[in-house]
């Protein structure tokens, strides 16, 4: 008398089973619109990589990518948002090396390190250390050696805030020339920009993409790039180590982070997503037209990649007493 209800029971438990195997093509992911957060205000690398590449993978994934701008901190109030974010596939952080190093700079980071999973490498951009066009130095060579001539008390050095690239470079350079370079921070690579511009500051040192249209247009003088070698959109700036200074050496990478616990097989779609779009014609014209090389890569290598910098990029800030308290 038993084996009607059995029956029954076994009936039920295929149908759930089958209703639960079908259930992730009913919510096949994405189903929605993304975000990208931009951990810094708009016009600087890492949003203008952010939104380049955001417009692509939306078309890969057939979803719209919006890019959403939250700056501060160095980039940590964006990071902590991401961070707190549900892990739902949905939003993401395009962080940089600070992303990396903040928590090696700042006690009081308002997130922990492992609350965010790296997802794909975006782009690698050389960094070009920059003057005000009324400064008399032709390259990095003359300025560090007008500035000894001078003695000069200080030189001003805008950064992106504590732990961006341009506070490393100024870190790097003030240990390559021993010149007293004091970093100034702003709250984007474009606001340090303009401050140089003005005259407000002696230096600074931001993204070819966000540098070179300013300096073809003459609004300021290059004084070198600080990577391996020059760029083919500005083949007459000497690189660093050309100047005799090889330790000044990084680059502006851009990088997709997720809110740790986010489902690893969307995690995986989102890297497929980012690399397709990094292969398409667009985005690698777009790219290399400001010298910036496309990032790609498993999840795997970004994650190895990303330790790496921390390893590296820990020594600049020990030696540099870059730590706040």
């Amino acid at each position: 008398m038993f084996r009607t209800p059995i029956r029954h029971a076994a009936g039920l438990l295929v149908a759930c089973s089958a209703a639960f195997a079908t259930a992730p093509a009913l919510a096949a992911w994405p189903d929605k619109p993304i975000t990208f957060v931009a951990p810094f205000s708009a016009g600087g690398a890492n949003d203008l990589v952010a939104r380049l590449i955001a417009k692509a993978v939306g078309t890969t994934l057939n979803q719209p990518v919006i890019v959403e701008n939250r700056p501060g901190a160095g980039g940590s109030v964006g990071a902590a948002h991401v961070a707190r974010s549900a892990a739902d596939g949905y939003t993401y952080l395009v962080g940089s090396n600070g992303t990396v190093t903040n928590s090696l700079i700042r006690s009081d980071q308002p997130y922990k390190d492992e609350e965010l999973t790296p997802v794909a490498l975006l782009s690698i951009t050389p960094s070009v250390i920059v003057a005000s066009r009324s400064n008399p130095a032709k390259d990095l060579k003359d300025f560090v050696q007008r500035a000894q001539q001078r003695k000069t008390d200080r030189i001003t050095f805008s950064t992106a805030g504590n732990g961006s690239t341009p506070h490393f470079v100024a870190e790097m350079t003030r240990e390559a020339t021993g010149l007293p370079i004091e970093p100034i921070a702003y709250k984007s690579g474009s606001e340090g920009v303009t401050a140089v511009i003005g005259n407000q500051v002696d230096a600074t040192s931001e993204a070819s993409i966000v540098t070179l249209p300013l300096i073809q247009s003459g609004k300021l003088k290059a004084l070198a790039t600080t990577w391996d070698k020059r760029m083919a959109s500005a083949p007459d700036i000497p690189t660093t180590a050309e100047e005799g200074f090889p330790a000044i050496r990084i680059g502006h990478w851009a990088g997709l982070f997720a809110p740790a616990g986010t489902p690893a097989d969307v995690l995986d779609k989102m890297n497929a997503a980012v690399e397709a779009s990094l292969q398409t014609r667009e985005v690698q014209d777009a790219l290399r037209q400001s010298s910036i090389e496309p990032g790609g890569g498993s999840r795997a290598s970004f994650v190895e990649f990303t330790a790496n910098e921390r390893e590296r990029l820990g020594k600049v800030v020990k030696d540099g007493h870059m730590q706040t308290q």
